[in-house]
């Protein structure tokens, strides 16, 4: 992780101690001497998790710093602002907005211009026709009287566009989402999430630590409820020879 006494940072050590000794030795001691340091995942899809977690509970105080250090490990401004346009979606607008407001002023810092951002309306990946299919039937069976428009811009906007823009890898777009769903205690939609991510390429080994970073940023309710899922989904891989 960047320096905690980066300029980029909104509370300094020093402003942490003065109000929690022990809080400010357990981020030195544990997240930025160890936590961050944990070869089961790299800095860059810590760097990732940190800030969907972040966008997903808009907690902004950390926005600064870990926007700054998800650049400084790699995520490039293209899939920084398509972390934040995906997680609209999955966290709502406002949530979006929040980091809007915060990467802005990072981007004008760091000379990061339009050229070096995603088109509104790129060339799409290409679309599994089959799997597409099979996904869309399944939600208009379940869902399809309930509500119509979901089920639509489900399909039409979700997975027929936004899935497949090609700035951030679909492996990276699930890390991201299965993040987010974490953060903010969606457990449901875990399973059919983190089944996505593993068969876009994301391993056990970093699915499981990506439970161990988030529970840092957003608290060990929120993973402890989540593992059950995960457990089941590693388990039902493990049996089906598919991971």
């Amino acid at each position: 992780m960047s320096n905690q006494t980066s300029p980029h940072a909104t509370l300094s050590p020093e402003d942490v101690h003065s109000v929690s000794p022990a809080l400010a030795e357990y981020t030195r001691s544990t997240i930025v001497a160890d936590l961050w340091s944990r070869p089961q995942l790299s800095p860059r899809d810590r760097s990732a998790v940190t800030v969907a977690a972040l966008i997903a509970r808009a907690q902004t105080i950390g926005m600064p710093h870990y926007f700054n250090a998800a650049l400084d490990y790699g995520v490039s401004p293209a899939e920084l602002s398509e972390i934040v346009t995906h997680l609209a979606f999955y966290t709502g607008w406002s949530n979006a907005f929040f980091a809007v407001q915060i990467l802005k002023d990072i981007f004008l810092e760091r000379n990061i211009g339009l050229d070096q951002l995603p088109a509104a309306s790129p060339w799409l990946l290409p679309l599994d026709e089959i799997a597409e299919a099979q996904r869309a039937a399944a939600v208009e069976a379940n869902f399809g009287a309930v509500s119509p428009g979901v089920v639509h811009y489900t399909a039409e906007v979700l997975f027929k566009d936004l899935w497949l823009r090609p700035d951030l890898a679909p492996r990276d777009r699930s890390l991201i989402t299965v993040a987010a769903l974490i953060a903010t205690g969606q457990v449901v939609q875990i399973t059919y999430h983190l089944g996505r991510a593993m068969d876009n390429g994301l391993t056990r080994d970093q699915a499981s630590e990506m439970l161990t970073q988030i529970a840092f940023y957003s608290g060990w309710p929120c993973v402890f409820s989540a593992m059950p899922i995960v457990k089941d989904v590693f388990a039902n891989r493990k049996t089906s020879s598919l991971d």
